[in-house]
């Protein structure tokens, strides 16, 4: 019974540790971009933007937290929220759905978040759905950019500019372990 015991509290003090060095090897990558929506007369119509390039500095991020670019297991988009910067009464009541891709020089673009049938709350900030797609090989680029699709159901009367805030979650393999 006592070396049952034992084996148990042993097995259980290596899987903590497991779990702890497993978490060690994570790391959250933050990026801010923005973009305009023009007034518009237009509803039910599919509209595109496309963001400004966002400089990833990869190469100096992963060094600082001990890693390099081959030692990346995986990359995902743990969050997406879009902010109403003007005007200052601006809501998102106007959106119907949206849609946003990431775009990288040689890699295929593919949708990492979305929202359908939003409801009008009056809402200046909205956190979307992030698909979980693994994204390693955008951020790993020395830039990458966004392009933001939205179908609105209301008019609005004056440009609307949005802030995108992303935080990915890196997991990569820390060199010396």
């Amino acid at each position: 019974m006592k070396k049952s015991l034992i084996t148990l509290f042993i097995s259980f003090a290596l899987l903590l540790n497991c779990s702890v060095v497993d978490e060690l090897t994570k790391f959250d990558l933050e990026y801010q971009t923005s973009y305009s929506v023009p007034s518009s007369t237009l509803l039910n119509t599919p509209f595109d933007f496309q963001t400004p390039d966002m400089t990833t500095e990869s190469e100096s991020t992963f060094e600082n937290n001990d890693t390099r670019k081959d030692l990346i297991e995986s990359i995902k988009l743990k969050t997406i929220k879009l902010t109403i910067e003007t005007p200052e009464d601006g809501n998102f009541n106007f959106l119907k759905e949206i849609h946003i891709y990431i775009n990288a020089e040689d890699v295929e673009e593919i949708e990492i978040a979305n929202a359908f049938d939003l409801e009008n709350i009056g809402a200046t900030t909205l956190e979307l759905e992030v698909t979980d797609e693994e994204l390693k090989e955008f951020i790993k680029k020395d830039s990458f950019n966004l392009r933001v699709q939205t179908v609105t159901d209301e008019t609005i009367n004056e440009t609307h500019d949005i802030t995108i805030d992303t935080k990915f979650r890196v997991d990569a393999k820390i060199l010396g372990v």
